[in-house]
């Protein structure tokens, strides 16, 4: 079999520029901070998970990061919207751009466009994320068109000023057909070529090679805009044409009769894949390739294997295969530092996810915690389709809310979901379990979301519903004092809270609420009213009314003891015992002429007078230290 390999096949400068730079920051910032790309660095599945196996992790949207540790942002190759910058400084994160130079450049171009009252027409796939991208540095309005149909329908007032750019991987036979169809309405057209060079060059390529060969194989991800346009230029060319991501992919029977085979790539496809795919369809017999076939395996393929080795960070598995399987301590669990010889054996069978089948050292890659990862994820999707409530300890305290683990699966629980009230401090819920259902199930975007609050409050409703059905006016109660403020306490009854209004602790005077009760005590209250959802609290207990006996103790010509309360212009009101006051007016103080009370009298002295009055009905009491006074003798003069 004579295979042609095209010279441009791989990674171009850009793409490789952006790969290497994400490899720089994962090795830069190891054990120091996390490393996000926003979006896949580029579309090829190989390198995203070899990138997310060194610790880059991919964030698809900017409200991820509210959820996520302060780290670096990689903006990938694709390029995005200036607000994207803007947005990930605001939220404190590092950025490394990894923008492909010649996307960067249709950025200035666009934006100078716009300044000059230009509208912009962008040839291209209106989801691809470099086209998104472009958009969001448009300073005037802005049009994606991708096919003839959209051209020919496309319509502004003659003589608009327009500038037509193209996405970087674009087709250029079809660009310039575009641009035909648009220059013929009478615009006022400033037309920039922005296709990629090594595109071009690539286009070009396959188009050629595809004439000439039997059969065509394209290498690429399926999500790779460049390489699908290289598989559409190529099975124009060559109907024997095949779209691979890998070599696991290519039906090899299909080539038993086959001579001469051309081999391109996309600007997104790793060297190795491609060498991978060339040296097996060059040295390889037929009879050798349909062998293979038949034992091969395939990334994210479940296998089961038998320990024959066991290190502290490595495990090795036979799985049937001719090569070993290998777990890697990271693979197995997201325990920091657990060695591997204390949980598995030599002879133990288990299964694993294959990750990538050749790890450059002729071995296959596994993962254990990922595939129980999507057991976990299972049932997590069950749990929230059926709103079912999960208990699971919390393995992490983030800055933003608890991380918990529910088979090797992650539930992040925000802050404002953790309790009914505000938690300033989530440390107290390190290592211990907690309930919480699943309100948010979104695995792809690594979006999984627990409530705990709703259940609290289910349970509180639950209490507060139970508590109003056996209690009324006038039961007395236990409670826990919940708050003091200045004008009194909430009591925590098992399900509601009711007020102890500052009057209503005592039969006496309280200056201060904070001076008789503190946070936690328990307390003995009474139920003095109930308004809906608000219940009135009391310590004023009936049979401890000091009223009930004033009548002996204060009977008219009883000399007792009181303590100077307050005063006034015309008195000093006068405390005989908690809840009972009485009025010394200022006339009784003393036989002598007193102005003001304060002249002879101090707040919290304690003075001796007679009761001179008492009336029950309105609680009043006088008191009078004159009456206690001798009589002075007046003196008889003779005239």
């Amino acid at each position: 079999m004579d295979v042609i390999l095209a010279k441009s096949a791989g990674f171009c400068p850009g793409v490789k520029r952006a790969v290497n730079m994400v490899y720089e920051q994962t090795e830069k910032c190891r054990g120091r901070e996390p490393v996000y790309t926003y979006g896949p660095i580029i579309h090829n599945d190989e390198v995203v998970r070899d990138l997310a196996a060194k610790g880059a992790e991919v964030i698809h949207s900017l409200e991820e990061l509210d959820d996520l540790p302060k780290g670096t942002v990689v903006i990938r190759s694709h390029g995005v919207a200036r607000s994207v910058y803007e947005t990930i400084e605001a939220k404190g994160f590092h950025i490394i751009d990894a923008t492909c130079p010649f996307v960067k450049r249709i950025h200035n171009i666009v934006e100078e466009q716009g300044r000059d009252g230009r509208n912009i027409i962008i040839i291209g796939d209106p989801d691809h994320p470099e086209v998104q991208g472009i958009q969001g540095w448009c300073l005037t309005p802005s049009t994606v068109i991708q096919s003839v149909d959209e051209a020919v329908k496309f319509s502004q007032m003659k003589g608009e000023k327009l500038c037509i750019i193209s996405q970087t991987t674009f087709n250029y036979n079809k660009f310039k057909e575009l641009v035909e169809i648009l220059s013929e309405k009478g615009y006022d057209i400033n037309c920039v070529n922005s296709i990629c060079n090594a595109t071009a060059v690539r286009q070009q390529e396959a188009r050629d090679i595809a004439s000439k060969e039997d059969a065509m194989i394209v290498i690429g991800d399926k999500s790779s805009s460049n390489t699908r346009k290289l598989y559409e230029i190529s099975k124009k060319e060559c109907e024997n044409t095949y779209y691979i991501q890998t070599l696991v992919d290519l039906d090899l029977t299909a080539f038993e009769s086959i001579r001469y085979v051309g081999i391109t790539a996309g600007a997104s496809t790793p060297n190795n894949i491609i060498e991978e795919v060339h040296t097996a369809m060059s040295e390889m017999s037929f009879e050798q390739l349909l062998e293979a076939s038949l034992k091969t395996i395939r990334n994210g393929e479940v296998v089961e294997g038998t320990v024959i080795d066991v290190k502290e960070d490595e495990i090795i598995l036979n799985i049937g295969y001719k090569a070993d399987g290998i777990i890697t301590r990271n693979e197995y669990s997201n325990t920091a530092n657990l060695d591997l010889t204390t949980v598995v054996n030599v002879g133990d069978t288990m299964q694993a996810k294959v990750l990538k089948v050749n790890d450059g050292e002729g071995q296959v890659l596994l993962t254990y915690k990922r595939l129980l990862a999507e057991k976990g994820n299972k049932r997590l999707e069950e749990a929230y389709n059926n709103k079912e409530v999960l208990t699971a300890k919390v393995v992490n305290v983030l800055d933003g809310g608890l991380s918990v683990v529910v088979e090797e699966a992650r539930v992040f629980i925000p802050a404002s979901l953790v309790s009914d009230t505000y938690e300033k401090n989530l440390g107290k819920y390190d290592g211990q379990e907690i309930s919480f259902v699943i309100t948010e199930f979104n695995p792809r975007k690594r979006r999984i979301i627990g409530d705990r609050k709703q259940l609290l409050l289910a349970e509180k409703a639950q209490k507060q519903k139970e508590l109003f059905e056996r209690i009324n006016i006038g039961d007395v109660v236990e409670g826990k004092v919940k708050n003091v403020t200045d004008f009194g306490a909430f009591i925590d009854l098992g399900g509601a809270d009711g007020l102890l209004h500052i009057s209503e602790m005592s039969w006496g005077r309280v200056e201060n609420p904070k001076k008789l009760l503190k946070v936690g005590d328990d307390i003995t209250v009474l139920i003095k009213d109930i308004q809906g959802e608000k219940i009135a609290l009391s310590l004023k207990f009936a049979d401890q009314n000091p009223w009930l006996t004033a009548d002996e103790k204060y009977a008219v010509g009883n000399v007792i003891e009181g303590k100077v309360a307050r005063m006034t212009d015309f008195g000093a009101f006068i405390e005989l015992e908690p809840g009972v006051d009485a009025l010394l007016h200022v006339s009784q103080i003393s036989r002598e002429h007193v102005e003001k009370p304060s002249d002879v009298l101090q707040v919290g002295e304690i003075i001796t007078a007679k009761v001179v009055d008492f009336n029950g009905e309105e609680r009043k009491i006088s008191l009078s230290i004159k009456a206690m006074e001798t009589p002075v003798k007046e003196e008889t003069v003779e005239e």
